[in-house]
């Protein structure tokens, strides 16, 4: 059975990036149930995705241009997209380390500098997908956690600047969840993988979490509820312990 969602986002404008699988896919059909106009937008491409490598900046600038075009301004900005590669110290490459800033970092503020303007114009906000991996250590995951610490950083930074214009900015740090990012990242452990090391972070309720439980804390910051919530970061986690 289906059950009827609250609309708090009715005719509200949004973008979603990483829309065409995972976390990002759950967001932009959320949003919609939830009465929202979405744009969505993946480098794969999708039924109702824009393809577009947000990495690059003459396609992310048109991206912007699109939605823009479509929407007629902006309430939200969902920055789900992201990489994750696992890579021991002497596997690093200056590529594979630039791709995750740049994927992970740079793109979600280039996106929150180019729809500004609509932003403050309708007193809208921004929320990033982080992660744990932020904030703590992890072995083989020197570039993801680098990455994500910049945007955590990043955003908070972003809350101050904006904030007295009347945007708000917050941040969702998840733990593990289940999408084809996991599988596809565990391929770069070393085969001599130290597996004491990774076991020393495990979370309190066992298993990856299903994209849904991260979407729905991404949509309640992105809502009227969260109205006095700003520079903040969400843990869904499961409850990690180290």
């Amino acid at each position: 059975m289906t059950v009827a969602r609250a609309q708090r986002f009715t005719d509200r404008r949004v973008v979603v990036t990483g829309a065409a699988g995972g976390v990002g896919r759950v967001v932009a059909d959320l949003f919609r149930a939830e009465g929202a106009r979405v744009v969505g937008t993946d480098v794969a491409e999708a039924e109702r995705v824009v393809a577009c490598d947000l990495s690059d900046d003459a396609a992310r600038d048109a991206f912007v241009a699109t939605a823009l075009a479509e929407l007629g301004g902006l309430d939200v900005l969902c920055n789900v997209a992201g990489i994750q590669q696992f890579a021991e110290l002497g596997k690093l490459t200056p590529a594979g380390l630039r791709r995750h800033f740049d994927v992970n970092a740079l793109a979600p503020l280039m996106l929150a500098q180019s729809f500004s303007e609509a932003l403050v114009a309708s007193k809208g906000n921004v929320v990033s997908v982080a992660s744990i991996s932020a904030v703590m250590g992890q072995p083989y995951n020197a570039q993801y956690c680098a990455s994500k610490a910049a945007l955590l950083l990043g955003m908070r930074s972003l809350a101050v600047e904006l904030g007295t214009l009347g945007v708000r900015v917050n941040c969702v740090s998840p733990g593990g969840i289940e999408t084809p990012m996991i599988e596809a990242a565990a391929a770069g452990l070393p085969a001599d993988v130290n597996w004491d090391l990774i076991a020393k972070s495990q979370s309190v309720i066992p298993g990856f979490m299903p994209p849904e439980d991260v979407a729905e804390a991404l949509l309640y910051l992105a809502s009227d509820v969260a109205r006095s919530v700003t520079g903040a970061n969400l843990v869904v986690d499961r409850g990690v312990v180290w």
